[in-house]
């Protein structure tokens, strides 16, 4: 049986790229990929518990993949963010499906939380 998982780079924000392998069976979101693999420091990243309400999550998408839709929330989250570029992206917001074999994001600096 075919496996499930795909491949995603993934450069942390200490400049260090990881290749990790992701399920696209779980219902998983990149937010949830980042810290299975523990490549944000515990409590710096998905605070908000993947709700698109934090932007701990925010990342670059390097790649060319078609992502889905950004919703308001996400839209609105990313207004509000420090650093954020034309290719941001919350990472909660985006569901690890086999169409994103080969995805690569670079995790944003961590803002600062008031």
């Amino acid at each position: 049986m075919d496996t499930l998982d795909i491949t995603i780079k993934i450069t942390d924000r200490a400049g260090v790229l990881h290749e990790v392998q992701a399920p696209t069976d779980m219902a998983m979101n990149l937010m949830e990929v980042v810290r299975s693999y523990e490549l944000a420091p515990e409590g710096t990243i998905g605070i908000c518990g993947g709700m698109a309400m934090c932007a701990s999550c925010q990342c670059y998408v390097i790649s060319d993949h078609e992502l889905p839709e950004m919703n308001d929330d996400e839209d609105m989250m990313l207004a509000e963010a420090f650093y954020v570029e034309d290719n941001s992206r919350l990472g909660c917001q985006i569901s690890i499906t086999p169409e994103l074999e080969g995805l690569e994001v670079v995790l944003a600096p961590e803002s600062e939380v008031e």
